[in-house]
């Protein structure tokens, strides 16, 4: 059965702001630290070794993917370890559905609620981007929804292993088999032309690849090409992940 939407959802995503808000600061430097020093990092570092890359340096050619990359994440762990906790280790999802509300609108909130914490991630990304001078067109405004929509997309995916997680450790899997290649064959780092193309075809079904074409021309003062196919495969991850997340996190707490 599909998911069963209302308003509910808003107490549950509210309620997960005001105990983030406890812990902003922190919470913000852990997931704008591990980006940033990747580009600035290999940006600085190697980029000084570096031709341009397709008629742009190399930090800036990094920065689009760095953007796309901490919004992976940002969703990844608040969907995993977050939520996780939330529903095995603190049982709050039980405590809530005794309430007027449903699994469904608990899934909803905590969905919309690591989206929303990715997309503060990718802006403290875009902020560090232009105060390092690599914002040359307002086009790179476009990359906000683009956020929106990739955090919903890497949320979806984590709370679906989230909903079959038996512990923590379970999560290395995810990262070994999921978040890692999808970082390293995406293009965050280079060009994903420089790749065998089979491993470019593996690389056209990763939804960060997608995110990233889209991301990367916005940057340079570009209009993207291929928007519709980059949107609905985004879009597809999405929505099919979180279908799927409803369905499992019902079989779980109510069977």
């Amino acid at each position: 059965m599909l998911p069963q939407l209302s308003w509910r959802f808003v107490p549950v995503w509210r309620r997960n702001f005001l105990v983030w808000k406890k812990l902003a600061l922190p919470s913000m430097l852990g997931n704008l630290a591990d980006p940033m020093f990747y580009m600035l990092g290999l940006g600085f570092g190697i980029g000084a070794l570096l031709p341009s890359i397709g008629g742009v340096p190399y930090i800036q050619f990094l920065a689009a993917g760095t953007v796309c990359y901490s919004t992976m994440n940002s969703a990844t762990f608040e969907a995993l370890y977050s939520a996780f906790s939330r529903m095995h280790v603190q049982k709050t999802w039980l405590a809530i559905i005794n309430a007027p509300l449903t699994v469904d609108d608990v899934v909803l909130g905590e969905w919309l609620w690591a989206a929303s914490k990715s997309l503060l991630s990718g802006l403290a990304i875009l902020l560090v981007m232009a105060a390092l001078g690599l914002v040359h067109s307002p086009l790179v405004l476009w990359i906000v929804p683009l956020v929106a929509l990739s955090g919903l997309t890497f949320a979806g995916m984590g709370l679906v292993v989230t909903a079959v997680s038996p512990s923590y450790d379970f999560f290395m899997y995810y990262f070994t088999l999921v978040v890692s290649p999808m970082m390293l064959l995406s293009g965050v780092f280079y060009p994903v032309e420089q790749l065998p193309l089979w491993l470019q075809s593996v690389s056209s079904l990763l939804p960060l690849t997608h995110a990233i074409h889209l991301a990367r021309p916005l940057v340079n003062g570009q209009v993207p090409t291929d928007i519709v196919l980059n949107i609905s495969v985004l879009a597809a991850y999405a929505l099919s992940s979180f279908v799927a997340a409803v369905w499992l996190t019902r079989r779980r707490l109510l069977t």
